[in-house]
């Protein structure tokens, strides 16, 4: 999967960055605590009433942001055929594209805009679905936010109505990193749900692979102004805690996952769960012929089996050197513990993945839980660099890092602690590191290394 973003001025992203068939859908599953984890249960199963209920000029429906509270452009904006943030408005009309069609042919399993395979990501399966609800709304509001048909559609624009008594009516808290990545993981890395895991046998026939990271994906959806209001209601955002909190729930939904059924196909383990470019590769007889990947000290994998795609361990590693290092010992030592594991067989890959989780999930609560210092965010910066050198030996670790690095060049900046012109200035290199990571199957790791320590470098050397 290739990608190019910019935040300080623009975001751009190839077609697969936020893919057509990788839409933002964001839906229902458990993660939220206490009071929070009620409401979510509550919305799972409240009625969800489609976009039109949503669409109303004096609602979110107008066709310019002048709302005293809300923008109330939202729909517009969820619209935009022109930019990524329409994604989730073209999810259901992509299907019966030419690339939508012939995965489907390939698959088997005819039309893709009725197919169950499909529909659990590229619209909103609600549970039960009122009058004006509709299939080709795609991944509508209420994928987010919850069924409306709960106490929270009533009262949510009534005078006196706080987040916290919308929260409690059944409104999905996705101003919380851990709650918002919990939807986003549904469709971008996959859940238990039929319709919700693009498996080997999809990407075989031309899906493309799957990939997360919370701080992106929440800045190309945004709908909101984080103005004086939205603080007093709901404080401010971090970018560095999303993406902090996005690496945890990463790693603990791709353990979650491959626990379960969706482990293995027939009597292999599940490819979808390893990194691709371990096998596809060039083959040769040739004496002198090497693999593209070079060795990984944390990743004692032998050479011939595929190694567990661990981008986002490798993130939250680094966070957790930074500011819960106690809980990334531990953590670090199950990561290699996994790996391990899964050179012995099942049995012992799942109990390893069961103490990793445990060990992610409590780095997902120390990272929620945070207020990130400067300090700390260059701190994290100079931690993912010096991982270039040893662990961004793949593909998709080497995007990730870049993501990374992007995120925490914005959060400088939200910070305070780096102007945008400052910033600006560090543009060059780091889009030449995504410029390594355009094209997967051309990408050269000790290229990459060379073209990210540059970014890295231009990055931690702003003050």
């Amino acid at each position: 999967m290739g990608l190019e973003k910019n935040r300080t001025g623009r975001i751009a992203l190839t077609t697969l960055v936020v893919a057509a068939f990788a839409v933002l859908a964001i839906l229902c599953f458990a993660g939220p605590k206490g009071d929070r984890a009620e409401a979510a249960t509550r919305i799972s199963g409240a009625e969800h009433l489609g976009v039109a209920s949503c669409a109303g000029t004096t609602c979110h429906g107008r066709q310019e942001a002048d709302g005293a509270v809300v923008r109330q452009d939202e729909i517009l904006r969820w619209q935009d055929e022109s930019s990524q943030a329409g994604a989730h408005s073209r999810a259901w009309r992509v299907l019966g594209q030419p690339r939508g069609l012939a995965i489907a042919a390939k698959l088997g399993i005819g039309d893709p805009q009725k197919a169950g395979e499909c529909l659990g990501c590229h619209a909103d399966p609600a549970p039960t679905r009122g009058p004006r609800w509709t299939v080709s709304d795609g991944v509508g509001c209420e994928s987010c936010h919850g069924g409306a048909n709960a106490p929270w559609l009533s009262s949510h624009y009534a005078v006196g109505a706080t987040h916290a008594s919308n929260v409690k009516g059944g409104l999905t808290p996705i101003d919380e990193p851990s709650a918002r990545a919990d939807r986003c993981l549904d469709c971008h890395f996959g859940s238990a749900r039929e319709g919700q895991f693009v498996d080997h046998r999809i990407m075989a026939a031309g899906h493309p692979r799957i990939s997360f990271e919370l701080d992106l994906f929440t800045t190309l959806e945004q709908h909101w102004n984080e103005d004086a209001d939205y603080l007093k209601r709901k404080g401010a955002s971090s970018p560095i805690k999303s993406w902090a909190v996005g690496q945890a729930a990463a790693v603990g939904r791709a353990l979650s996952v491959y626990s379960g059924p969706r482990g293995v196909a027939g009597v292999f383990a599940e490819p979808y769960f390893f990194d691709c470019h371990s096998c596809h590769r060039r083959i040769s007889d040739d004496a002198d012929f090497k693999p593209i990947s070079l060795p990984n000290p944390e990743r004692p994998t032998p050479v011939g089996v595929p190694p567990f795609q661990d981008e986002n361990m490798i993130m939250l590693s680094a966070a957790a050197k930074v500011v819960a290092p106690a809980e990334g010992q531990r953590f670090d030592a199950a990561a290699r513990g996994f790996h391990v594991a899964l050179t012995q067989g099942r049995p012992q890959a799942l109990a390893a993945a069961g103490r990793l989780k445990s060990a992610a999930g409590a780095l997902e609560s120390a990272m929620a839980s945070r207020t990130f210092s400067t300090a700390e965010t260059r701190a994290i910066v100079a931690a993912i660099a010096a991982e270039g050198g040893r662990r961004y030996t793949d593909y998709e670790a080497s995007a990730q890092a870049v993501m990374g690095l992007d995120t925490l060049l914005n959060a400088l900046v939200k910070q305070g602690a780096v102007t945008k012109e400052q910033a600006g200035g560090a543009r060059g290199p780091i889009d030449a590191a995504y410029r390594a990571v355009r094209d997967p199957n051309a990408y050269k790791p000790l290229e990459f290394r060379a073209a990210f320590q540059r970014a890295a470098s231009a990055v931690g050397g702003l003050h």
